[in-house]
């Protein structure tokens, strides 16, 4: 019996009262599935904590829902708008682009430009052959003919490419001509090889109308349960590609090669693809210049801002150099939005209060009982509560579908054991149709740098446990912070990154504290400005995580599921972007380190992220500072030095990543630092970004700046910022039963910051006026 399989995904992931939230779902081996909605307060079951912890709320929702299984479209490529057929090719043509391949001998074909149905093998299509070659195909149904090149592709090599066809004679022309210069390549012109070919052949077969789209990047297939869908996708870049209704000649087709303007004789359709850029990005919409305005769409998010044949090393942004930055970057493992069938669907009530909910799925029984929870937030349409808990979705979109366990060289040294995977693990790497994160890499071998909430995000439930770390880890982590507030009984709303982005200040103003997650990590600059706002207005923010407020990511306004970042060459990075790329499409602002942006996380928190280490947490151990008439209070009911030496999270409070204060990086000079944590393994090593020159003595049993310090400062205002400085600090707070020091310690900052007024230890003093 075939194994019964469920996941879903929710096409918002922040909703308030009133907002109509769909479901979509994907059931694998039976026809239906039933549904539950869950708030959700506690996901890690680790023994030393209250488990996994759900609270089934009354719905309409609850029922057997009709199910099926669902397919997704995977590889990004160009769709053309082309209702009057004008691309029909029913006669002479030409096709011209100007590609750089990253895989020319994947060992299949890959379609370039045309209008082919692969299941019918009708149409035309100038593409790449199993072995490398440049091939133009042509069929009419019953047969297919070609011509290929002389010479192979070379990977990562700029080519202006061209087929020109002769309808009367039956002839065709494959052009292939390298433009490589001294930057756009990765060959320079001193490579001793030939690039051109110019061949030509007599095909035995016309092409035909086919029933199908011209496609850039990809060619329509055909299948009996998917019906159609987009297959042959291509591996690299391609710009400035163009159409002509009559035979270019090869003197014409070297004026393009060079540079040159379209001719306007015969013009079908050039698409610009340096068009429509501004100074914040571009979109997915490929504009095609010439008389009939064919413009073409993304899909799939094919990856704009990115180098052409032409650029010239000179400029590092397309807001500098437009002309020069025309490379459209395609991908075969590309997958944006699943784009599934809708379940089911409901309107949020007001009776249900701000919380972390999800539609818990379930098909079958038993043994063979599938489950998956469909997450979604529930903000207050109108915020009451003097709390907010403000959860990184931007960060869970950053590390959504992770596959570090199976790929990342690096994880075995970092987390200090081999890593577990587990049935779901195997399964979100088998399975292409649920994405990538930015943490992965193509099957080219470059980095993500797009994702998206609209598809199963499998590590974003509340039971997951991190198979390369070994615990728990971003979405659930940040659970055992909802557990603490319902344990304790404060009255507390849901923020989201969504709602913080899209609102700004707005979004955080209601309230008198803020908490973040255990890992606020990404963070558009819109997030950065408000939260910055907040604090020095008045606000009180908490910061219980580490390694926060660290890479600047861009959203666009109408498709907020979707973020982009670009890993520069600084930072610890899973990949680093090539030269000339470090600006977002869709901002147009560089992306990268806040700190290499003059915004280190030190300058709005106090502390910024120094050390990572999966294999051992540490305690922390009471400064000086936290006697300081000030601050003492912070340390009420806390006995002895040693804070957090347990924790759901390799035993300590103090781990997995740490941050650190530092006046050289802008932390406040009035900062007060409380308690800090030592004594970690040299698996815990200073970050990369922090290194100038390469020597031993960075582990954790040497360097100083290896640790976590746990600070506090005051705003204008009187605003104040409280930081724990380590990940492992919210898995802390539900051991023995929420009753710790941890848990302690959180519990005297909030309980301060809910009050009106100065904040304990201040005194007024009235000589100058002002409260100190």
């Amino acid at each position: 019996m075939a194994q019964i399989k469920v996941f879903g995904y929710c096409d918002q992931l922040t909703v308030k009262a009133g907002d109509t939230l769909s479901v979509k779902a994907s059931v694998d081996g039976a026809d239906s599935v039933t549904a539950q909605l869950v708030r959700l307060i506690h996901g890690d079951a680790h023994p030393d904590g209250p488990g996994f912890v759900e609270e089934a709320i009354d719905s309409p929702i609850n029922h057997d829902w009709p199910a099926k299984k669902q397919y997704t479209q995977v590889g990004s490529f160009l769709r053309v708008h082309d209702p009057d057929h004008r691309l029909a090719a029913v006669g002479s043509f030409t096709l011209h682009a100007f590609i750089n391949s990253t895989l020319p001998d994947i060992g299949v074909r890959q379609a370039l430009l045309g209008r082919w149905s692969i299941d019918r093998n009708e149409g035309y299509c100038l593409g790449i052959n199993q072995k490398g070659y440049l091939e133009f195909w042509v069929g009419d149904g019953q047969a297919v003919d070609y011509v290929a090149a002389e010479v192979p592709l070379v990977a990562r090599v700029w080519y202006f490419i061209a087929v020109s066809y002769d309808a009367s004679t039956g002839r065709a022309t494959i052009h292939q001509q390298s433009v490589l210069n001294r930057y756009n390549s990765l060959l320079s012109p001193v490579a001793p090889m030939d690039y051109g070919s110019h061949v030509h052949e007599t095909l035995r077969v016309k092409p035909v109308s086919a029933d199908a789209p011209f496609l850039v990047a990809g060619a329509q297939d055909w299948h009996e349960l998917r019906g159609h869908f987009v297959a042959q996708c291509f591996c690299g870049k391609i710009d400035r590609h163009g159409m002509y209704d009559r035979a270019l000649t090869r003197v014409e087709l070297e004026a393009l090669a060079a540079g040159g303007a379209p001719h306007a004789n015969g013009l079908l359709a050039y698409w610009d693809t340096t068009h429509g850029y501004t100074d914040r990005g571009i979109g997915d919409t490929v504009f095609d210049t010439g008389p009939y305005h064919l413009h073409a769409e993304g899909y799939n998010r094919p990856i704009r801002a990115q180098t052409g044949w032409n650029w010239n090393g000179r400029d590092d942004c397309f807001r500098l150099a437009p002309q020069q930055y025309g490379g459209i970057e395609f991908h075969v493992d590309a997958m944006i939005d699943s784009n599934w069938d809708e379940t089911l669907s409901f309107t949020i009530p007001a009776s249900l209060r701000s919380g972390v909910y999800a539609v818990r799925l379930r098909v079958g029984d038993g043994a063979g009982l599938a489950e998956d929870h469909v997450v979604f937030f529930l903000r207050a349409a109108v915020p009451k509560a003097p709390v907010a808990l403000l959860m990184p979705t931007a960060s869970y979109l950053a590390y959504a579908n992770e596959k570090l366990s199976f790929d990342a060289q690096i994880i075995q040294p970092m987390a200090g054991q081999p890593p577990i995977v587990s049935e779901v693990d195997i399964e979100m790497y088998k399975n292409h149709e649920f994405g990538l994160s930015t943490y992965d890499h193509f099957l080219d071998g470059l980095g993500v740098s797009y994702s998206s909430y609209r598809r199963p995000v499998v590590n974003m439930r509340p039971k997951y446990r991190m198979s390369s770390m070994g615990l728990t880890w971003q979405f659930p982590a940040d659970l055992s912070i909802v557990a603490w507030l319902e344990k304790l009984g404060y009255d507390y709303e849901i923020l989201t990154d969504e709602d913080l982005h899209r609102d700004g200040l707005a979004a955080l103003e209601p309230y008198k504290v803020v908490l973040s997650g255990s890992h606020p990590e990404y963070y558009s600059e819109r997030m950065l400005d408000a939260t910055e706002d907040y604090v020095s207005g008045g606000g009180r923010l908490l910061y219980m995580g580490g390694n926060g407020y660290y890479w600047c990511v861009g959203f666009r306004d109408d498709e907020p599921w979707i973020m982009e970042v670009r890993k520069l060459d600084s930072g610890s990075r899973a990949w680093e972007a090539r030269p000339g790329e470090h600006y977002l499409c869709t901002t147009g602002e560089k992306s990268g380190l806040w700190k290499n942006r003059g915004r280190p996380p030190q300058k709005l928190t106090g502390v910024g992220f120094t050390a990572e280490g999966f294999e051992e947490s540490k305690s922390y151990r009471r400064m000086p500072d936290s006697y300081h008439r000030t601050v003492s209070w912070i340390m009420e009911g806390v006995e002895g030095d040693i804070i957090g030496d347990f924790g759901l999270a390799r035993g300590g409070a103090a781990g997995v990543e740490l941050d650190r204060y530092d006046l050289a990086l802008g932390t406040p000079p009035h900062t007060r630092i409380l308690a800090s944590s030592g004594g970690h393994s040299d698996n815990y090593m200073l970050v990369v970004e922090e290194i100038v020159y390469m020597h031993p003595g960075f582990g954790g049993t040497q360097e100083p700046k290896v640790r976590a310090d746990m600070t506090w400062f005051t705003a204008p205002n009187h605003g104040a910022v409280f930081c724990t400085g380590s990940i492992a600090w919210s898995s802390a707070l539900p051991s023995n039963d929420f009753d710790n020091n941890v848990s302690r310690i959180t519990k005297n900052v909030v309980d301060a910051c809910l009050k009106d007024g100065p904040l304990p230890g201040w005194a007024w003093i009235a000589d100058e006026k002002q409260w100190r």
